[in-house]
């Protein structure tokens, strides 16, 4: 009975949401092959910005990333994550790396009919770093416009990765600026913002002026609903896409198929390689032996069949797949060898099964976002299969206000993944204050200099090659040193009416919401 009126609850929640756009006539879930232009996506309600439309409050960046839609950026990253221009027609750097200069279309309008130039550029960059509490622009000392066409980027230090951070900020025109843009945001990009009903959905319709290919998909509708709502959504043909989980992949409904898309959306823990030492540090997992151990002795794909329906990859690092990725760094499930190199180490199994080493138990906690079931069963496997190594572990789900501070000094279930090295920098590189790594307690001076010359270089395609080292040398890196243990990628599912095709995607960041629509105006109907 409760799940029955949950489910009827969860239309009527639908229902009222679309009230705005009660004129678009819907079609059958199955209703052949039907010619229109318009789409309706459920997304989560956590891909509803908070901040609005504008991207010096994070639409479009922070932690899922994607492409802004209303507004357009200088480049884009490919289907093979590496980058190509949008508004930009060149690119270059100094020897230094300390100046960048980005040429611009001429083509190009905004909106309201008032033309792009390299202006708006620059205040767009300029009001971004002094208002952005999302990402970081501290290498950025200031933009400048040079002419209508070319602007300026002057960095407090190099930075070769700057192509893709301006892959993510939409430009912004200086002219219809203020406190409300997020509201009612004025772009150049594919689609206007027609109508946002907080809470329930958003409208975007077709720029008419826009200066790229022809967009296929003229209206798009998202409505913002959990995975119930979303779920029973799509059971009653109300949407033609929605997100899904797992826990859903085996139904089967009439007139939908269930597309899965490959992730660099990763989960993994983190585990402290220094011995506790007041709040931070841990005495077992500051053994190699134990992070090794437990490395090899995790079956992922194993996991990926309990947890995911097998819908994912295995995880080897914050960036598989992706231009950087070394692929020298995948470990392959070693139960057997997990156990000698223990036995070698001199942990040696108590009476219960419990290895011992000069008398310290081999004990650990795992834990994970109290709010996250997905996080919580992949804990509760990777505990279940830990233990078979003779280590024993607990469980806890801990909300986020201790979470971080936890992890310090115990093994957290962490989500990453995003479309530039910076991740890979910013869980492994040292802190100036701690000289410790910030999410947990690691340090590796010859990975910091791989980084710290990988930002230096003037040529990022060459910096691809250093941003490998610091993950394996061959004699050192990030992952002979197992301070994270990188279990798995999660599919990104949705339910999908078969008669829409939807366009191919490239990777999909960490976030299970805005990536899905990045070519959403390229989508075609059968």
């Amino acid at each position: 009975m409760k799940r029955a009126l949950s489910l009827i609850s969860a239309v009527l929640l639908l229902l009222t949401a679309l009230a705005g756009c009660s004129q678009k006539t819907y079609d059958a879930p199955n209703a052949g092959a039907v010619k229109k232009d318009s789409v309706i996506i459920a997304m989560g309600t956590t891909s509803e910005p908070e901040a609005g439309f504008d991207p010096a409050y994070g639409w479009g960046a922070g932690e899922h990333m994607h492409e802004p839609l209303i507004q357009s950026t200088l480049t884009v990253t490919t289907q093979d994550l590496e980058i190509a221009y949008d508004l930009a027609t060149d690119v270059s750097v100094s020897g230094d790396g300390l100046l960048w200069t980005v040429k611009i279309r001429k083509d190009v309008y905004f909106t309201d009919g008032e033309k792009l130039t390299a202006s708006d550029v620059a205040f767009t960059y300029n009001t971004v770093k002094a208002e952005s509490s999302v990402n970081d622009f501290t290498m950025l000392d200031k933009a400048e416009a040079v002419d209508e066409v070319t602007v300026q980027f002057h960095m407090t230090k190099p930075y070769s990765i700057w192509p893709y951070t301006m892959a993510i900020v939409g430009i912004m025109p200086e002219h219809a600026y203020g406190p409300n843009y997020g509201q009612n945001p004025i772009g150049s990009g594919r689609y206007i913002l027609k109508q946002w009903d907080k809470g329930q959905q958003v409208i975007l319709e077709a720029n008419s002026d826009y200066y790229g290919d022809e967009i296929l998909m003229k209206k798009v509708t998202i409505v913002f609903m959990d995975e119930t709502a979303a779920f029973a959504a799509v059971k009653s043909g109300q949407v033609d896409l929605a997100y899904t989980a797992a826990s859903y992949s085996d139904q089967v409904i009439e007139g939908y198929e269930l597309l899965n898309f490959a992730t660099v959306d990763n989960r993994g823990f983190n585990l402290p390689t220094i011995p506790a030492n007041g709040e931070i540090g841990n005495d077992i997992t500051s053994d190699i032996v134990i992070r090794k151990a437990i490395n090899m002795g995790i079956n992922r794909k194993q996991m990926i069949d309990n947890v995911l329906n097998g819908y994912g990859t295995p995880a080897y690092s914050v960036c598989d797949k992706m231009p950087w990725f070394n692929e020298d760094t995948v470990v392959e499930y070693d139960f057997k060898g997990s156990l000698t190199i223990l036995e070698d180490a001199g942990w040696v199994a108590g009476e219960d099964g419990i290895r011992v080493k000069d008398g310290l138990r081999a004990e650990i906690s795992i834990i994970y976002p109290a709010s996250d079931s997905v996080r919580q069963a992949l804990a509760a496997d990777a505990a279940n299969q830990i233990k078979a190594l003779g280590i024993d572990v607990t469980v806890e789900g801990v909300g986020w206000d201790v979470a971080y501070s936890r992890a310090q000094s115990e093994l957290m279930t962490w989500g990453w993944g995003a479309h530039t090295p910076m991740e890979l920098y910013n869980i492994y590189h040292t802190m100036p204050e701690t000289g410790l790594a910030e999410y947990s307690p690691y340090a590796n001076r010859t990975v910091d200099a791989y980084m710290d010359e990988a930002l230096s270089t003037s040529d990022l395609s060459a910096s691809y090659e250093l941003w490998q080292k610091a993950q394996w040398d061959g004699t050192t890196g990030t992952a002979d040193d197992v301070a994270w243990v990188w279990l798995v990628n999660i599919d990104h599912l949705y339910w999908s009416n078969e008669n829409l095709q939807v366009a191919e995607q490239k990777l999909h960041p960490h976030g299970h919401g805005w990536s899905i629509a990045n070519n959403v105006d390229q989508w075609s109907w059968k």
